[in-house]
């Protein structure tokens, strides 16, 4: 019956290693990916357009002009 045993645990094992795998895997990929995308050198980075706007800073001139 031992050898019975030492099957199931090596299935359990086997199956406890695949769950790991799995599970593990695609977040080790994902970490080495966003490493070596922090370790690589900059490039052009694009600006975004600022917009300037006007802001009134006296309330009487535009309440006059009205």
């Amino acid at each position: 019956m031992s050898s019975r045993n030492s099957d199931s645990s090596k299935r359990v094992w086997t199956v406890v290693c695949a769950v790991v795998t799995v599970v593990l895997g695609p977040a080790a990929v994902t970490a080495s990916a966003l490493d070596q995308a922090n370790k690589a050198p900059m490039h052009h980075a694009v600006k975004a357009e600022q917009t300037q706007g006007y802001i009134q800073s006296d309330l009487s001139r535009r309440r006059a002009a009205a």
